[in-house]
């Protein structure tokens, strides 16, 4: 009979020893350092973000960008419907002749046989016109005061005229008739006596206009019909952009109040009872002239 095996000579399990923390490393002075220093620009690294490239948090939010404006309709200022009012910068443009007109020039206001009179006036003196000089006018109207700065050197003959009507009283108590806020005009018209578009002093004054004309943001320029020299009362003055042909005497610029009192009717929109064929019309807010003050 067979002894069982001694147990000695059986076959042992294997222990493992039980399983214990490994003792805790010290911390080199040079890894304390690296540590601290890499937080800190951590740190750094999220200021300089939310200051800079967060706005509103250190700077104030960027500014919206100016509309770009499309094509303007065929024949005169024109608006593509549906627009919306822009929110553009207060610059005004720095408009110059390449070659300085003569001084003085000579100016004549023939009668105007096209367009309705109800308010006719003197046209100024014709003959020699000084080319030279600037002239500052405010209009006083009830959504506000709109500042002009009007420049003989670009246009005379219709500063001239400008100022003779203004100081005879003859844009007191008519309004601005045409507003366009949409993307391919921003602009306000006025001078009309009649408040259709259809009237004017009962003469005509001769274009002042130039092949090097630009059209853009604080532009004071008079209204024409498609005729030559067919200017009389009306003007326009632009507050966002304008693509027009060098046709429109440019006489002056809108200033930074004037702007402002600009932005304020466009914002309150066209009166769609009255929208016209190319999408401009009376604007909402009622503009009308109580005082034209000159020198």
């Amino acid at each position: 009979m067979n002894q069982p095996d001694a147990p000695e000579d059986r076959p042992q399990p294997v222990h493992y020893p039980p399983w214990q923390p490994a003792p805790p490393r010290r911390t080199s002075p040079v890894t304390v350092i690296l540590l601290s220093g890499s937080a800190v620009v951590i740190v750094l690294m999220t200021l300089a973000f939310l200051a800079y490239g967060y706005p509103g948090f250190l700077r104030p939010a960027d500014a919206p960008a100016e509309t770009t404006p499309s094509r303007p309709l065929q024949g005169g200022v024109g608006v593509v419907p549906g627009g919306e009012p822009p929110v553009t910068a207060t610059a005004t443009p720095d408009v110059t002749r390449p070659a300085a007109l003569p001084d003085p020039v000579n100016c004549e206001y023939p009668p105007d046989k096209v367009a309705t009179a109800p308010k006719a006036a003197k046209p100024p003196q014709e003959g020699p016109t000084s080319s030279k000089g600037q002239v500052r006018v405010t209009l006083d109207t009830t959504a506000g005061s709109i500042d002009l700065t009007l420049d003989r050197a670009l246009a005379p003959c219709t500063v001239a005229n400008f100022l003779a009507l203004a100081k005879q009283g003859f844009y007191d108590g008519t309004s601005c008739h045409r507003l366009a806020v949409g993307s391919g005009m921003q602009m306000l018209q006025c001078g009309d006596p009649v408040g259709d578009g259809t009237g004017g002093p009962g003469y005509t004054i001769p274009d002042e206009n130039f092949p090097e004309l630009t059209y853009r943001r604080g532009t004071l320029a008079m209204a024409k019909t498609s005729a030559p020299n067919s200017g009389g009362s009306q003007f326009f003055m632009i507050f966002g952009e304008a693509e027009l042909p060098p046709d429109y005497t440019v006489f002056g610029m809108v200033g930074g109040a004037g702007l402002e009192t600009l932005d304020k009717v466009a914002a309150g929109g066209i009166d769609q009872s009255a929208l016209g064929p190319d999408g401009t019309g009376r604007p909402n807010i009622p503009v009308r002239f109580t005082r034209v003050d000159v020198p």
